[in-house]
């Protein structure tokens, strides 16, 4: 009996099986963020790469599922499912090992509109000041946990929790590209301007998406991120060296 046939409706970490529309399939391996679903997603992730079904078009990992794609008139669903549950039988596959980045990162009232002294809606909520915000921010280890809603926003766990501060309740106007961001007891690295309902704590002169290189993410799911606090100045070089393409995060052997 497969691991997803023998788990209970009742068991919060039952795998489940979902079907989105006709032409995939939505694996879910419970219903939390949490590191060790995540590395169950990833892990069978890197097992249908490693032995793909003819038919199968695609994988989407995110927080707690795999979305499938697949040609319906190549691949079944239910041989799909079967082939699923096979590999979630078999002893955990070597998924790549995750790696830790270090991103330069400026905290500065000119860059961290919502730590400002006048607008410091994070501070003012937290019951901190603007610098022990930033400090907390800057002490935390992130898991990339999927990438979503624009090319290159990762989604990270890990925000220490006196920062949890809940979503807007309506969006804000446009945030500069590569902010830092809080939000739902989350954090993010956006990529592009656009609306958001997060919080802009600072931001990185790196950019964790760039068509011009031949890998256009820079970190992938599974990683870690750690924020290495600058001043205005080494900001402003930094991102100097960045728009001339020069990768600035150091990633750890």
């Amino acid at each position: 009996m497969s691991q997803a046939e023998a788990s209970t409706p009742t068991d919060p970490d039952a795998v489940r099986f979902r079907d989105a529309g006709e032409a995939a399939l939505v694996v879910e391996f419970g219903a939390r963020v949490d590191p060790a679903l995540n590395a169950r997603v990833l892990a069978l992730d890197a097992a249908l790469a490693q032995d793909p079904v003819a038919g199968m078009l695609e994988t989407v990992p995110t927080y707690r599922s795999l979305m499938i794609h697949y040609d319906p008139l190549v691949l079944d669903r239910d041989a799909l499912a079967a082939r699923v549950g096979g590999l979630l039988d078999r002893p955990p596959a070597g998924s790549r090992p995750g790696r830790t980045w270090t991103l330069p990162c400026c905290y500065d009232p000119a860059l961290a509109e919502d730590l400002a002294e006048d607008l410091g809606a994070v501070a003012d909520w937290a019951g901190l000041a603007p610098a022990d915000v930033a400090a907390r921010h800057a002490s935390g280890t992130y898991r990339v946990y999927m990438y979503g809603f624009a090319p290159g926003f990762a989604y990270l766990g890990g925000l220490p929790e006196a920062l949890a501060i809940p979503r807007r309740r309506t969006p804000r106007p446009p945030h500069p590209a590569n902010a830092l961001l809080v939000g739902g007891g989350l954090a993010a690295v956006a990529t592009v301007p656009m609306p958001t309902g997060w919080y802009v704590v600072g931001r990185t002169p790196e950019r964790l998406y760039s068509e011009a290189r031949p890998q256009s993410f820079l970190v992938e799911p599974g990683d870690g991120l750690r924020f290495e606090p600058i001043d205005a100045a080494t900001f402003a070089a930094l991102e100097a060296r960045a728009a001339r393409g020069e990768i600035l995060a150091r990633r750890d052997p």
